[in-house]
């Protein structure tokens, strides 16, 4: 089911460069237990696609922290499978906690609000579905660097550039100013 983060406080973290992998986010133990789980699971990918699922999953929430005034709110433009770990993330609640709080750099909870597809489609209108989310491509182009291979199946509207519209992962990149390597 589509999510949209609860609307938080304004962003007021400084502009730190992000940890280097979602192992450095979560911490060794909870990143080995996410991955283990969903790689344990019948018909599970393997376990590096799982491990890049992981990845994306700290990567969004490392962005919705980072820019809450200019994601709070949005449509979740990751698929489904990223979504399903932000579950299993906060129900490891200490630790969720401790990943909001301490580790990602708007120090605030960052709540989860699920909201069923059609509904949400609804409601903006299909101009301001497409703008919420390509809202997201230059950020995360800024911040972690071009979308690569591993990153591309992860999140719907940059998949949809790739494989309906033809773009290259260069293509995507420079709709942000960034370029791909």
């Amino acid at each position: 089911m589509p999510a949209s983060p609860a609307r938080t406080a304004p962003d007021t973290a400084a502009a730190a460069p992000p940890a280097a992998t979602a192992r450095d986010l979560l911490g060794p133990g909870l990143h080995d237990e996410v991955v283990s789980h969903f790689a344990g699971k019948p018909d599970a990918p393997p376990q590096a696609v799982v491990t890049h699922q992981v990845r994306e999953c700290a990567r969004y929430l490392y962005l919705v922290s980072r820019h809450p005034d200019r994601l709070a709110g949005l449509f979740l433009p990751v698929e489904q499978d990223i979504d399903e770990i932000w579950h299993y993330l906060i129900l490891q609640t200490r630790e969720y906690r401790a990943l909001c709080e301490e580790r990602l750099p708007g120090g605030h909870f960052i709540h989860h609000r699920s909201i069923a597809y059609g509904d949400y489609h609804e409601e903006p209108g299909r101009e301001t579905a497409a703008e919420e989310a390509l809202r997201w491509v230059p950020l995360y182009v800024e911040t972690f660097g071009p979308f690569d291979e591993d990153a591309l199946p992860h999140w719907t509207v940059v998949r949809f550039l790739h494989e309906q519209l033809g773009l290259s992962l260069a293509d995507i990149a420079a709709l942000s100013g960034a370029t791909a390597p």
